[in-house]
Order: structure tokens, then C-alpha cells, then sequence
């Protein structure tokens, strides 16, 4: 078996520094061809929830190396430099990484960072690209898929272990992100949203890394039993009709009354938004429908129009 870490990308800086992307490269013992997956997170350097996925992914395999047919490479940090900072974004330049793929090999260092990481991971048989939400808000763990790439990607989601599957109509999903980019190419991607920002869900890692043994069985990279898994909802939300966004209708202090997967009756009170100042409620929040509440605000300054919570209609 290799088991290595590996360069994907070095870049000489000023005063003697160097930007580098490394890999954790892992394969079975053989020169047959091997089926691929690939793990990557921290294209946010604010989001860390995959951080214990991918230690817990590692040491799962260690444990019963025998088991493994094929390739995990596993990506901890796509943005070093967001991470290090605890920034969204890479520092200095102000931009969003998943805003800039495919990419460009005769761009800056960003657009060409863009273009190595699709070189990288184009071709395997799966990709794993791990989110956690903002500092604001909380989600449940599910996938969020592409329209166009539901005929594809839903049959190997299903294996995930995720609470939700939510696919998006194909307006509504930026092209300039990694997933759209790889799945443009045919290669198979996932997007994981789970947890918030800046913090590390150990429940929620432990789940998707059930999620990830199941779908490396169904694959066949995995020849051991892989761990019993949910079966999660499904939203074809292609035309914005299932979910319910709740926004603030004024500013203030936001006070959750329900947990982000709790089922919630029309009209039943979610928060309210109170006066640290006179003391008084601002506004009650209710439910505009009976559904599961699977993104619940965790800062609790809002503003008017401020995201505090989507709920999946019952159906």
C-alpha cells in the first residue's frame, strides 16, 4: 500500500515563503487500474467542519488497510492561506475561491492555483467537496445538487448518510464553483453543506464519514461492510416551491426558539427578534409552513432582510 503526502501545487513567494497544496495520498497495493475518490475541503478557510472528516477518514483506513481496493486522496486545506487567517476568502486579495474556477494556467497565481486543483481532480470516480455553513448560520448535513447533474449524482448520494438532499434549478447555481466545474466535465462531484462556520461538529463528521464508507463500498473501493446509513429526504426544489426562507423583518437581536432539524408546525414560533435597548420584542417568528427547519440562524445580530432559517415543506 502507498500511504504518502504529496505536493498538488508549490509556489515561491516574496521573502523566501512558498504557497503549497498537499495531498494525502493512499492506494491499494497493485498495478491494476484503481477507481479514485477524491475529499476535499477548506476552499473556505472559515469552514472546518471537514477538518476532523478527513483525520477520521485517515484513520479509519489505517485501522483495516486490507479493506481498501483503489485511491483516497484526501485534500485537507485547498486554501492554506484562508485557513491559517481564519478568513473566507484568500487573504490579500480579497476572493472568493470558489468563485474563480475552471480557472486559467496563463492567469494570476489565483486563476492558476484554480486551474491545477481541476487538473488534480478531473477524472476521478468521485469527488467529495465538504462545506460547513457561514459563521451565521447552521445547517443539517446534506448534499446540494445541479438539476442537469441529478441523474448522475443522485443514485451515489442516496448511499451519503446525509439528512437532505437538496437540488437546485440550475439558475440558481453558480458556475465559477469547483463542483460545476468538475461535473462539467463528467467528472462526478458532491457538495457537503454541514455545521458552521469556525467550529467542528464531531456528530455531523462522524456521520458523513459513515456517508463516505458507504459510497467507497458502493464503488467498490471498499471491501469491508460499510456502517448502516439513513435514508435522506429529497427535495427536487428545481422551481423554489419546497423551501421557505425566513427573513428578518427588521433589525435587532435574532433569539432562536427551535433547533435547526426540528420539525416545526405552520405558525409555530421559531424565534423572535428583541430591543437589547427598550426591552421589547420586536417580532415574532413563525413558521409560513409545516416542514423540517434545516437552516437555523446561529448569529444572532440580524439586519432587515437577514437570512434566519429555510424550512423543507412537509410533503
Amino acid at each position: 500500500m502507498i500511504n504518502q503526502v504529496e505536493d498538488v501545487v508549490r509556489i515561491p513567494l516574496p521573502v523566501g515563503e512558498e504557497f503549497f497544496i498537499k495531498k494525502h495520498h493512499i492506494e491499494s497495493a497493485g498495478d491494476y487500474k484503481k477507481k479514485r475518490i477524491c475529499i476535499v475541503t477548506g476552499i473556505h478557510g472559515d469552514e472546518l467542519e471537514g477538518q476532523f472528516v478527513c483525520y477520521e477518514v485517515s484513520r479509519r483506513i489505517k485501522e483495516l488497510e486490507s479493506a481498501l481496493d483503489g485511491i483516497i486522496d484526501i485534500y485537507p486545506s485547498m486554501n492554506p492561506f484562508g485557513m491559517d487567517s481564519v478568513t473566507r476568502g484568500i487573504p490579500a486579495f480579497d476572493l472568493d475561491m470558489n468563485r474563480i474556477f475552471p480557472g486559467n494556467f496563463e492567469g494570476d497565481m489565483n486563476e492558476y492555483l484554480a486551474a491545477k486543483i481541476i487538473e488534480e481532480l478531473k477524472g476521478a470516480d468521485l469527488v467529495i467537496d465538504i462545506h460547513a455553513s457561514n459563521i451565521f448560520l447552521t445547517e443539517i448535513p446534506q448534499i446540494r445538487i445541479n438539476e442537469l447533474d441529478q441523474d448522475s449524482l443522485l443514485p451515489i448520494a442516496l448511499k451519503s448518510n446525509m439528512d437532505l438532499i437538496w437540488i437546485h434549478g440550475a439558475s440558481t447555481v453558480l458556475e465559477s464553483t469547483l463542483a460545476y466545474s468538475l461535473n462539467s466535465t463528467g467528472t462526478k462531484t458532491l457538495v457537503i453543506e454541514m455545521g458552521v462556520g469556525m467550529r467542528i461538529t464531531r456528530d455531523y463528521g462522524m456521520q458523513l464519514t459513515d456517508g463516505i464508507f458507504s459510497m467507497m463500498a458502493e464503488l467498490g473501493i471498499w471491501n469491508a461492510i460499510p456502517p448502516l446509513c439513513k435514508n435522506p429526504m429529497v427535495s427536487y426544489d428545481s422551481h423554489g416551491t419546497e423551501v421557505c426562507y425566513l427573513n428578518a423583518p427588521c433589525s435587532g437581536i435574532y433569539i432562536k426558539e427551535k433547533d435547526h432539524g426540528s420539525h416545526v408546525d405552520k405558525h409555530e414560533l421559531i424565534g423572535k427578534i428583541i430591543s437589547p435597548m427598550t426591552g421589547t420584542i420586536l417580532s415574532y417568528i413563525e413558521a409560513p409552513e409545516s416542514g423540517i427547519l434545516f437552516t437555523v440562524r446561529e448569529y444572532p445580530v440580524v439586519e432587515d432582510g437577514s437570512l434566519m432559517g429555510r424550512i423543507l415543506k412537509d410533503k
